[in-house]
């Protein structure tokens, strides 16, 4: 149902006159046959039914009857049947007188010689070679498989057995031929090109042997022949005669047609079936159709009746709407008039009384807000002194711990010398000395003693050295978290253009420059919208880890190098031909900036700054301005 729903949903009706030019031309084209064997005609649309052979009246009347459009047949096959009826008019007129087709017998068997059809011979068909030698032709032993399958390749055997007799040092084969009629032929011009030769079976039987192999077509006498070439076609095969093979083979053909016509008989059957059921399904379908058309018509009218009475119903509130919203109008009218009349005989001294009420509700809020902030900007002051406080006790330890430490460092130094100078003067005394020498010796053990005590000085110094180290390492990272928790804490309150020390962010183009020279190409409106979109740019373009337009140049008079903006970098290159030397320079100077502070993050940071030299401040420095800055505020309040 579903294959031949989507055929017939291919074509419609009023496409077949075009749809039949197709099958037309395979028709003519040969692709499609009408004539069958013996000159039969049949319908090459309709296989597999009954009638297979027509007369050229009844085809040509099949083909007109299947091609009108009042058939219930599918599109497609009307086209068809109406090309068939068309070829038939146009190209096989000459057909019209011929007498009726009938169906020919398949034809026998190949015909073998009159000798045989009663003679046994050995199937499958066998040929049989003797006298055969171990003697080298053509580079080949004659005694090989391949030299025999080559020998006889123009029979086309299928095989080849090879017995060797050690008695009379020669060979036989047996050659195996096909078991088919092909085969047959083809061991009979096998027999009869040794007969041509005179090496026949009747001339081996003779004893008139020469040398040279002999053979022959396996019959009877050699299948019950002893020796190994009886022994292999008795167990390998078996007699019959040309007529047994013919009979057998009429059998298994008859029972092919047998089968062949139960299996067309069924599979008519079965057509006629899904005929039957595939009208079932158009009827009801059919039906169904009908069904939907009724439907939708049903639904299209009930639709039509409830979109008239929707719009009646709308209109008629609509009236409705209106009429309330007058009556609405009126009464806020007079609402309105009895409302401006209660205001006019309101006293005056009753809004003096709100109108001061709500004076007196005001300060108290401005009031009440104004306490907080002192008591919030008293806390801020507290926390920044307690901060700086902090700050300037953890340096003045950190100095302290410094300046022991070079103390230490010294004492160590100094040690180390007396204990070299020590060693060294054991040594000489050690080769200069005889050990007969008391007071040597006892020289010797005393200077023993104290390099053994200024050794474990050394030690102890050592030891203290490398706490000294440690505490000097907490206390740069905590000047460093300091110095962050300054720049985090201060960033707004020395943000200042006026404050000798603020916070800088290193690294940001400065949006001013751009915005200078955007005037001057652009209006006024578009010149800082532009100005924003180009510092956005080149500060994503100074992320990139792919740009590197940096250079390393010796340093003159010196052995050092520096690293330093690559002027001849393509893009800062084209942007200063473009835009000049102002936004080359300060794009050069955040980039330097970068390199500086975060070279390998390549964004920005916030670094405290001494605005007045132009350099990095010191955290003594901060805490120094924040200090003067309190106390001016203090003397202020």
């Amino acid at each position: 149902m579903d294959s031949g729903s989507s055929e017939e949903s291919e074509i419609s009706d009023s496409e077949i006159f075009e749809y039949k030019e197709k099958p037309y031309g395979l028709l003519k084209s040969g692709k499609l046959k009408v004539k069958g064997p013996q000159g039969s005609l049949r319908c090459p649309f309709c296989a597999g039914k009954k009638k297979q052979d027509y007369k050229y009246k009844d085809l040509l009347q099949h083909a007109t009857g299947a091609g009108k459009v009042s058939s219930n047949r599918r599109a497609k096959q009307k086209a068809n049947h109406l090309a068939l009826a068309e070829y038939l008019e146009n190209e096989l007129a000459n057909e019209a007188e011929q007498p009726p087709a009938r169906v020919m017998p398949l034809p026998p068997a190949p015909a073998a010689p009159q000798t045989d059809q009663n003679g046994l011979l050995c199937v499958p068909w066998t040929g049989i070679v003797v006298n055969i030698v171990k003697h080298i032709e053509s580079g080949k032993c004659m005694f090989s498989e391949e030299y025999m399958m080559d020998k006889f390749y123009k029979y086309r055997p299928k095989d080849v057995v090879l017995f060797w007799d050690d008695e009379k040092n020669t060979g036989q084969a047996i050659i195996k031929f096909d078991s088919n009629w092909a085969g047959y032929r083809n061991c009979m011009e096998f027999e009869k090109s040794f007969e041509s030769s005179h090496c026949s079976k009747k001339d081996w039987v003779s004893n008139k042997v020469v040398s040279g192999m002999y053979g022959w077509f396996a019959r009877a006498d050699d299948f019950e022949s002893a020796g190994v070439i009886g022994d292999y076609l008795r167990k390998n095969g078996e007699l019959k005669t040309i007529a047994d093979i013919v009979e057998e083979e009429d059998r298994g053909r008859q029972n092919k047609i047998y089968n062949l016509a139960y299996e067309l008989d069924k599979k008519i059957e079965n057509l006629d079936d899904l005929q039957i059921k595939y009208n079932e399904k158009y009827m009801s379908l059919s039906r169904l159709l009908d069904e939907k058309d009724r439907l939708h018509q049903d639904f299209f009218e009930e639709t039509r009746r409830m979109q008239r009475m929707s719009r009646a119903h709308i209109q008629r509130v609509m009236a409705e709407q209106e009429l309330l919203n007058s009556d609405l109008e009126k009464k806020k009218k007079e609402l309105d008039s009895w409302s401006r009349e209660l205001n006019r005989r309101e006293t005056r001294t009753e809004r003096d009384r709100l109108k001061l009420d709500e004076e007196k509700n005001k300060n108290d809020v401005r009031n009440s807000s104004l306490q907080m902030a002192s008591m919030e900007q008293k806390k801020a002051d507290e926390n920044v002194l307690r901060l700086v406080e902090e700050q300037q006790r953890e340096k003045e330890e950190a100095l302290k711990d410094i300046l022991k430490l070079e103390r230490e460092l010294d004492e160590k130094q100094k040690l180390e010398m007396e204990i070299a100078e020590l060693k060294g003067k054991i040594e000489v005394m050690k080769h200069l000395g005889n050990e007969d020498d008391e007071a040597i010796q006892s020289k010797m053990k005393e200077m023993q003693e104290e390099l053994e005590e200024k050794e474990d000085h050394r030690t102890h110094m050592e030891t203290l050295n490398q706490t000294l180290l440690i505490k000097e390492r907490q206390s740069n990272d905590e000047l460093q978290e300091a110095r962050k928790s300054l720049i985090k804490g201060l960033e707004e309150i020395l943000s200042g253009p006026r404050t000798n020390i603020s916070v800088k962010r290193m690294g940001e183009i400065d949006v001013k420059v751009f915005q200078q020279k955007c005037k001057e190409r652009f209006s006024a409106d578009e010149a800082d919208i532009k100005a924003l979109e180009m510092c956005s740019l080149w500060q994503e373009n100074m992320k990139k880890s792919e740009w590197h337009p940096y250079k390393i140049v010796a340093v003159e008079g010196s052995s050092e190098h520096q690293e330093i903006v690559d002027p001849d970098d393509e893009m800062l290159r084209n942007l200063k031909e473009e835009w000049g030397t102002e936004i080359y320079d300060a794009i050069c100077k955040a980039l330097l900036e970068m390199n500086e502070y975060n070279p390998s993050g390549r964004y920005v940071v916030s670094e405290l700054w001494n605005t007045k030299e132009e350099r990095k401040a010191t955290v003594k420095e901060v805490v120094s301005y924040i200090m003067k800055n309190l106390k001016t505020v203090r003397r202020r309040r």
